[in-house]
């Protein structure tokens, strides 16, 4: 099924952004998205964890998160932010449909109905592992950030076991984002088609300009299995370098600071120029 066919709906328009939706195919329901920043700005793709109806999800308080991002992008790129998967203002797809291709082809639907031919795209954590799969995949991504995730050695077995481990009971930091705890299945999904995935095969057809980006301090883990992805990044530096990546750690910069657009809007700039 090529998802990359799509029909828009509820289009607006406000000052300095255009907020639309568009469906994959026809009958699914519809992705929504925003596009910030000038016509002629340089095409920036910001995957998750930045969505394009932050506050919605996250409250009003948080609102300050997207707005940093954009008020130090806008200037110069045009900045796609969607709601995916499953999130703010879009409806799909539904948890044993979120295959690792079906989350490619999606994301690629947005930046067709966003009118993104060819753009940069930047993601942390689940965010950077799409940004491998669109940049291995296709010849449409013209830098690629991948944030606070490995691009080699990357811990797909243990987020596949931490995320069965608790299917029953989903963790409360991933039910601040999930409408219903059943959705949160749709990482099993997603994680046991990634299981096959022949990372360095991937990792290698990837020829746009490449940053592997981490805080020093950056951690996590699923089901109490640590991820060691700053440990794991450091192991993957010499080979990922002999591939033509740039790795970068940002000192004394932990997980969080993938949200502030003061730590990462420096990096992303100076890397994308």
């Amino acid at each position: 099924m090529n998802r990359r066919h799509f029909m828009r709906t509820s289009t607006a328009f406000a000052v300095g952004a255009a907020l639309s939706s568009c469906r994959a195919v026809a009958g699914d329901p519809p992705i929504h998205f925003e596009v910030h920043g000038p016509d002629d700005g340089v095409p920036l793709f910001l995957g998750f964890p930045l969505f394009a109806s932050y506050a919605d999800i996250f409250g009003a308080e948080r609102a300050v998160v997207k707005e940093d991002f954009l008020s130090r992008l806008t200037d110069r790129y045009r900045v796609l932010l969607a709601d995916y998967p499953n999130v703010g203002r879009t409806f799909t797809p539904p948890p044993a449909e979120m295959t690792p291709d079906r989350v490619y082809s999606d994301l690629l639907s947005v930046a067709d109905a966003a009118g993104f031919d060819r753009f940069a795209y930047c993601g942390h954590l689940w965010g950077a592992v799409n940004g491998l799969a669109l940049a291995s995949r296709s010849d449409r991504v013209t830098a690629l950030i991948c944030g606070t995730w490995p691009p080699l050695g990357a811990p797909y077995a243990d987020m596949l076991r931490g995320v069965e481990m608790q299917l029953a009971e989903p963790p409360p930091h991933a039910m601040v984002i999930l409408r219903d705890p059943s959705q949160y299945a749709q990482w099993q999904t997603f994680y046991l088609g990634m299981q096959g995935w022949d990372e360095v095969e991937a990792v290698a057809a990837i020829t746009c300009p490449r940053l592997a980006l981490i805080g020093s301090e950056a951690e996590s883990a699923v089901a109490g299995i640590p991820l060691r992805l700053v440990e794991r990044v450091r192991e993957a530096r010499p080979a990922l370098e002999g591939m033509g990546w740039e790795v970068r750690e940002i000192p004394r910069a932990e997980t969080g600071a993938i949200l502030d657009a003061e730590v990462m809007v420096p990096e992303m700039r100076r890397f994308l120029v």
